[in-house]
């Protein structure tokens, strides 16, 4: 088995996070980039930077920290760790525990998110090393990915056939897709579409989070060259919104709304088959179209998300389950205490007081 050691990022690394990030055994995530610590600095979250040594080379890592009274310190290692299999996970998390213990730094509790496909065995090395199965926090836990390193034609050709014949109905009907200027009055519009699709509270926790927090969200992303707006219009106004990141190896479609009631069909598929081509073009290899139900209830229709489900497995035709969230306890007795009540305790707490989601 590999052994691991873990420390905090030097002022240099920091410096170069994304670079660092991108260069993961998995290729990092949007959600360990420095945009999203910035965003998260500003909603509830310290930032740590983590980086582990062992495996198959460094792995840098995001930990949102928060600490409560009597408690401690909780550590989320959001999309993490990014380690190459899931035999990595237990001895990096023993490195963790270590290396808080030494630093003195008062961690009851780690929660991760590695990005490794769900499955039996996957789930028996976790439980196994300790860590305990928690709700899942991000959309994307489970999703429609999609390899779009083929060339243009075959890739639409690989599309589910729904997904292809939308596309192509589109562009022959003369539906125009561009991309918007990053100003605050459009940031206010895509909200707005994004509020009339949601349910705005969803089981699976993609709530739409208030506009503060997505102006400051795709301004981070969009100032350092890693997102862009699009909307499709009809009748002189947007009808169609998606914001779509680009971060390393992987585009990602994180945000869309669109008005209920439209006439341009395809117009949902020519925006994402265009932003599929621009994020192709600067050298992403896999598009992830960030949350669907999982697998097994992609076809319930009483899943909140069935509706996206329909419609993101029209490109990729497959969903993909990862593992989740799991809880790792440094010091078990605190942690039962936060497990039993506290937690339930803080996030009504914290949304009473600041109107905003805990995670």
């Amino acid at each position: 088995m590999s052994s691991f050691t873990a420390r905090f990022a030097t002022p240099d690394e920091i410096e170069r996070w994304d670079e660092h990030v991108t260069a993961n055994p998995n290729g990092g995530n949007l959600l360990q980039s420095a945009a999203f610590a910035a965003v998260k600095q500003n909603f509830g979250w310290d930032v740590r930077y983590l980086v582990l040594e062992g495996g198959h080379g460094p792995s840098y890592n995001l930990v949102l920290e928060k600490s409560f009274p009597v408690l401690g310190r909780l550590w989320y290692l959001i999309k993490g760790p990014d380690v190459a299999s899931i035999d990595h996970v237990p001895p990096a998390l023993e490195a963790v525990k270590k290396f808080v213990a030494s630093e003195r730094l008062r961690v009851f509790a780690i929660k991760v998110e590695p990005d490794i496909v769900d499955s039996e065995d996957a789930r028996a090395v976790l439980a196994g090393a300790g860590l305990a199965k928690s709700f899942n926090l991000q959309p994307n836990d489970s999703t429609a990915l999609l390899d779009i390193s083929p060339e243009p034609n075959q890739l639409l050709r690989n599309l589910h056939s729904r997904g292809r014949n939308a596309v192509r109905r589109a562009e022959r009907e003369g539906v125009q897709v561009e991309v918007a200027e990053p100003t605050l009055a459009n940031y206010r519009t895509m909200h707005s579409l994004m509020t009339g699709t949601l349910n705005t509270k969803s089981r699976n926790g993609a709530q739409v989070r208030s506009f503060e927090y997505y102006r400051q969200f795709w301004t981070e992303f969009t100032s350092r060259g890693q997102g862009r707006l699009y909307f499709v219009y009809e009748n002189g106004r947007p009808s169609v919104g998606a914001f779509v990141i680009n971060y390393g190896r992987k585009g990602t479609y994180k945000d869309g709304g669109s008005l209920q009631k439209r006439t341009q069909y395809g117009d949902s598929h020519l925006v994402q088959w265009t932003a599929i081509q621009d994020v192709k073009e600067l050298g992403c290899t896999e598009y992830d179209f960030c949350g669907t139900p999982p697998a097994a209830q992609l076809k319930d229709p009483s899943h909140p998300f069935h509706g996206l489900g329909l419609f993101k497995t029209s490109f990729s035709k497959t969903v993909t389950d990862f593992v989740g969230v799991w809880d790792f306890p440094v010091d078990s007795t605190r942690y039962t205490a936060w497990n039993a009540a506290g937690e339930r305790v803080a996030r009504q707490l914290y949304t009473r007081r600041t109107g905003q989601q805990f995670y």
